[in-house]
């Protein structure tokens, strides 16, 4: 550990206690003002942001990272321009702060006004997507709380220069000082000290591997709200359509496969298996997946397209890659119980043409997001309507699937009399 690194994050952590008491008085005008400074910060200072990311790639290339990693590292003008975008959109949204959720009277007719305001201040520990850098920032900012971002050293670059683009854009249109700051040390040992700031920081997010989340959860003095792993499924029931099957397969597992809602295994319903897996297998082959299948699932397929023989470890990995388990289910029962013992409770979805079974699918899988008859890539803010997100949570409290602006702000009650006393 670096000698003074307890005291630089001592410091971000007091210094960001001090913006967010700026911050959670601004209107919506203001923080809106920002966001669109902000916006036009992130185009105008492009090429360096662009450059500094080129930086990242190239140790990300040196040492290996997979094309799934390399994806989520990477950042173009087409990405850069989106999220700008998704910063104008986080403009536009409804501001949260001040709205009233619940009026009533209490004892001796006090007045009772339950009020949303700002958590305060959150630290978002993430890894390798420097676009959470920007999304992170603008949701807390819009939403009135003060951020301390520490990323992975696999972007540290690109995440150095975006931050630097937001606060000059966002302090030269009135952000307040220090509202978001982003650790510039790679010093693993800054984790555990920034979720040990109890007095200073009111919650951390980790976004990352399922090591990093521990890692959070096990050093952590604040309340966390975890990411865990994006173990999803899809399940093709006995009555699925078998075009929008193998449409709704090939997308979930091939659109985007290094993010955390892209399906890692598919449960087929063993009536529809013998001729709806071949289809499907086919396509997702010519995608270039790897399958890794059961023995009923290998069965079906020897003589359609290459398959590796699964074992109990495929059942939960998240592969982030071109790598999909396959199994073979008696029932939609046996689907449902699969999923809630080795999934995640990310995203999971069913397609059927009957309605009985997906309302038995929706209401029973134990996960934050359950679709039917659509892919699980629309789990994401962006897709929710929501604009940016700050992550999604697996937790049950106190939020639970793509995090907005309403799942960063807490509650207060503010209470009106006339002299009563108890």
């Amino acid at each position: 550990m670096t000698d003074n690194l307890p005291e630089q994050i001592r410091q971000l952590a007091v210094q960001a206690k001090r913006a967010s008491h700026a911050l959670a008085v601004l209107d919506a005008e203001a923080k809106n003002r920002i966001l669109h400074a902000i916006a036009d910060g992130l185009l105008a200072q492009s090429a360096q942001v662009l450059a500094a990311n080129e930086r990242d790639l190239d140790v990300a290339r040196k040492n290996g990272l997979s094309a799934a990693l390399i994806d989520r590292l990477r950042l173009t003008p087409e990405r850069l321009g989106q999220m700008a975008e998704d910063v104008r959109k986080v403009a536009a949204l409804p501001d949260p702060v001040g709205e009233v959720l619940d009026t009533f009277r209490g004892a001796q007719e006090i007045d009772i006004c339950k009020v949303r305001v700002p958590i305060g201040v959150i630290a978002i520990i993430f890894e390798s997507r420097p676009n959470v850098t920007i999304d992170a920032a603008v949701l807390c900012l819009k939403s009135g709380n003060a951020t301390i971002l520490r990323g992975g050293k696999e972007a540290i670059h690109s995440n150095l220069a975006l931050a630097e683009a937001l606060q000059q854009a966002g302090e030269a249109a009135g952000l307040p000082k220090h509202a978001v700051q982003m650790v510039a040390s790679t010093d693993r040992a800054s984790v555990p000290l920034l979720c040990g700031m109890d007095t200073l920081v009111d919650l951390v997010i980790p976004r990352g591997g399922h090591g990093l989340i521990e890692a959070v959860v096990a050093s952590a003095r604040v309340p966390v709200i975890k990411h865990y792993d994006g173990i999803c499924h899809l399940y093709l029931d006995r009555a699925a359509d078998p075009a929008m099957a193998t449409s709704l397969a090939v997308n979930a597992k091939c659109q985007r496969p290094g993010v955390c809602n892209a399906v890692e295994t598919l449960l087929v319903h063993a009536d529809a298996a013998p001729e709806l897996l071949p289809q499907v297998a086919r396509a997702l082959h010519a995608e270039g997946v790897e399958l890794r299948v059961d023995e009923e699932a290998a069965t079906l397929l020897q003589d359609v397209v290459p398959t590796v023989q699964a074992t109990e470890e495929d059942w939960r990995a998240e592969y982030l890659d071109l790598i999909l388990s396959v199994r073979v289910v008696p029932s939609l029962e046996e689907a449902i119980d699969h999923i809630n013992t080795w999934g995640s409770h990310h995203s999971d979805a069913i397609v059927t043409r009957d309605e009985s079974a997906a309302r038995a699918f929706l209401s029973t899988v134990d996960s934050a997001v359950v679709y039917w008859n659509a892919s699980t890539r629309f789990t994401d803010g962006g897709q929710f309507g929501f604009g940016a997100e700050i992550g999604i949570s697996t937790d049950k409290l106190h939020a639970r699937g793509p995090m907005g602006l309403p799942e960063l702000t807490s509650y207060k009650y503010t209470v009106r009399g006339h002299g009563q006393t108890r």
